[in-house]
């Protein structure tokens, strides 16, 4: 049986604690009882949320995130996580309404006006997107030289509008920025394929399939690329693999 203490020291200590742990039910459990006792804190409410969005309880994490704002308006970090869940959960006004608010609050948050550009995109806003997206960059460019988000998704806005020149030099500084993502990878050797640079694109897409081995788009993409180059056994072999990664891969809601 688990002994909870009374204090609220002690109880965010406990539920830090779980959640390192990653026992997240436990740490739920801790910050829901120190909610009870510590004084009313929107970042108190927040940390409970995003435990209980991790244990897939997106209607209480919600619910928990709503109250953080009851207590703060303006609490920029509960605005910006809520204004995630909402975008994907393909509640698209809802989450452009919140991250405009983040944005407003501080114009300098680059993952603000980032996520603010997927949200244009998935409404089909083209150029209220570009802006967004374009401010994010002008941001990281500046000051985070790490984050490699902006360009990643801007780089697969171009892809899908068939700017694959566009989409390309994006894609590379985000595979510059984080060299360990395979979607950084991916979208590099997609949009070489699309310029028909398939021997190039082999190294971008080999690497995509090394770093996330269970990643069926990457593995249809070397595919296709062995195919343009007459490599007809590495095609089957990278073919195969796709469709055991598909097979894998749990239903979309």
């Amino acid at each position: 049986m688990v002994v909870w203490a009374d204090s609220c020291e002690e109880l965010l200590a406990r539920g830090r604690q779980a959640f390192e742990e990653r026992r997240l039910q436990e740490a739920v459990t801790a910050f829901q009882y120190a909610a009870a006792v510590c004084r009313p804190d929107p970042q108190l409410l927040l940390t409970l949320a995003q435990t209980q969005y991790l244990l897939g309880k997106e209607a209480e994490a919600e619910q928990t995130m709503k109250s953080a704002l009851e207590l703060r308006p303006d609490h920029e970090a509960t605005l910006y996580a809520l204004g995630r869940i909402y975008y994907q959960q393909h509640r698209y006004p809802e989450a452009e309404q919140l991250l405009l608010a983040v944005v407003k609050k501080d114009p300098k948050h680059h993952r603000g006006w980032d996520n603010l550009g997927l949200c244009y995109d998935a409404m089909n806003r083209d150029s209220d997107a570009l802006r967004s997206f374009f401010r994010a960059l002008d941001l990281v460019m500046k000051s985070h030289p790490d984050y490699d988000w902006a360009h990643a998704n801007l780089a697969e806005f171009f892809l899908k509008r068939n700017q694959a020149e566009k989409a390309f030099q994006l894609a590379a500084e985000a595979a510059r920025r984080n060299p360990q993502s395979a979607r950084n990878a991916l979208l590099t050797g997609k949009a070489l394929v699309k310029l028909d640079r398939h021997e190039l694109s082999l190294r971008w897409l080999e690497r995509a399939t090394t770093l996330d081995p269970a990643d069926s788009a990457a593995w249809y993409q070397l595919a296709q690329a062995y195919r343009k180059l007459g490599r007809k056994t590495e095609a089957a072999t990278a073919l195969e693999r796709f469709r055991e990664a598909s097979a894998a891969q749990p239903p979309r809601r």
